[in-house]
């Protein structure tokens, strides 16, 4: 029996950082805050108490959706989602079921072998967050306490086709969403703090002697870091394949789990049996009426749409426009303020004598500590600390055949035209010359020496300023 195919589905909660919750005028900024001190009659679920949606968390639900590229339906409601925990003052959950903010996106990903994959979204829905369950001991007891503080915060579910055939995927994913939604300025999507939430369903598709099987679907429940993710991924696939090959119980309509994940044991545990939507008794929330997206609310939304660079496009431009290689735009655009940074430098290097690539290659390379320094008194660093570059130019031509020698396909790249792989050599003689090297120098011999002097005219060069 082999693994033939494993299938994963991803539902991500990530909460808004809105000033005010979802359906009511109490602050949304919970963390580190005194347990239940933002509460009021709506949140807290008490009698007569009517919902009023937050207009700005529906505005960046459909700006979200835009950004994943999905259709936004003309028509939404709200719905009512009723389970019985604890945590849920209500008694239910007002959430969406057939007619969420954003519908049939996709995001584009690469798979292992670098070629570009579409992940189907399914849906990009608002619903309000529950209450925070503190398991703690009183007087010597086990008991759980509850934080209704977190009740109501407005949450964006992400829920996406079973598009992933790999652990790897999966996280390339969700990096990318958290990206996406840091860019748009909608949410923090800090994982420690619990602003962001991953969710995988999992199965395996077996086969065995020309026989296909499925094993039961497995939804991991409320993972809040990557590397957690990746473990339990890995573990459950491997339970999964294991329980199979013992018991030969395959899919069925019914038979879809739930399970934690130990993070001490690294291991998944069985929790209980997964509803299905009928189970949850979903109906139209009658305090809230249907409503009809407004042609303002859409030119609105897509007014801020056009205002925000998303991390692709940014990319694509810090490659043509300052000429850097893959791994430095990739770490350069990571973060929002990170690329902007990197844009003021390169604005007041103009008149320091401090050229893109250089200052690209001292940020991604750490040369310097630019955490408390201004643009302008990081690119002055720059210019000083190319008094410290003691190798000479035949050492440096040393350095220069080693790497390349050492890097033959990164050559071959630039001979058929990658010239911005230029930059990565250029690191790695930085690398060996441990920063004693004018990256200037470093630049100019690696182009005499791969004859790039006029195929490459125009491009990133350090003696240009």
């Amino acid at each position: 029996m082999r693994i033939k195919q494993i299938l994963i589905g991803l539902e991500i909660h990530i909460e808004l950082k809105t000033k005010s919750k979802m359906f009511c005028g109490c602050s949304a900024e919970s963390f580190g805050k005194e347990p239940n001190t933002l509460t009021c009659p709506v949140c807290l679920g008490l009698p007569g108490a009517l919902p009023v949606p937050n207009k700005k968390a529906i505005e960046w639900a459909i700006l979200l959706g835009l950004a994943l590229n999905c259709q936004i339906p003309e028509e939404s409601k709200f719905d009512r989602k009723n389970y019985f925990y604890p945590d849920l003052p209500k008694g239910y959950q007002i959430s969406q079921y057939d007619k969420p903010f954003a519908i049939c996106g996709w995001l584009k990903i690469k798979d292992k072998n670098e070629n570009i994959k579409k992940i189907g979204i399914r849906r990009v829905h608002l619903e309000e967050d529950t209450a925070k369950s503190i398991h703690t001991m009183v007087n010597g007891e086990k008991v759980t306490l509850l934080d209704f503080d977190k009740s109501g915060i407005p949450l964006i579910e992400i829920v996406t086709e079973p598009d992933f055939n790999s652990v790897d995927e999966v996280l390339e994913f969700c990096k990318k969403i958290r990206q996406i939604v840091r860019y748009l300025e909608i949410s923090d999507a800090d994982l420690e703090k619990g602003q962001m939430r991953l969710e995988p369903t999992v199965n395996l598709l077996l086969e065995e002697e020309g026989r296909e099987f499925f094993t039961p679907l497995v939804e991991i429940k409320n993972i809040n870091s990557f590397r957690f993710l990746k473990r339990a991924l890995e573990y459950e696939i491997e339970r999964q394949f294991q329980e199979f090959s013992r018991s030969r119980v395959q899919k069925t309509s019914g038979n879809k789990t739930t399970r934690g994940f130990d993070e001490n044991k690294m291991t998944t545990f069985e929790q209980r049996h997964k509803e299905e939507a009928e189970e949850y008794r979903y109906f139209p929330e009658p305090d809230i009426p249907p409503f009809r997206i407004s042609e303002k609310l859409m030119s609105n939304v897509k007014c801020q749409m056009s205002n925000v660079e998303l991390p692709e496009a940014k990319e694509k431009r810090f490659l043509e426009k300052y000429d850097l290689n893959d791994s430095q735009v990739e770490i350069l655009t990571e973060e929002k303020e990170l690329a902007n940074y990197f844009e003021e430098c390169v604005g007041c290097g103009k008149d320091e004598g401090a050229n893109p690539q250089e200052i690209a290659n001292v940020i991604v390379n750490k040369r310097i500590d630019f955490k408390d320094l201004s643009p302008t008194e990081f690119v002055r660093k720059i210019g000083e600390s190319k008094s410290k570059f003691t190798l000479t130019e035949s050492e440096i031509a040393s350095l220069v055949d080693g790497t390349i020698k050492e890097n033959p396909q990164v050559v071959d790249a630039i001979k058929k035209g990658k010239t911005q792989a230029i930059g990565f050599l250029t690191g790695q003689v930085q690398e060996k010359a441990k920063g004693a090297a004018d990256p200037r120098k470093v630049q100019s011999i690696l182009r005499e020496k791969l004859d790039l002097s006029e195929k490459t005219k125009g491009a990133a060069d350090f003696n240009k300023t």
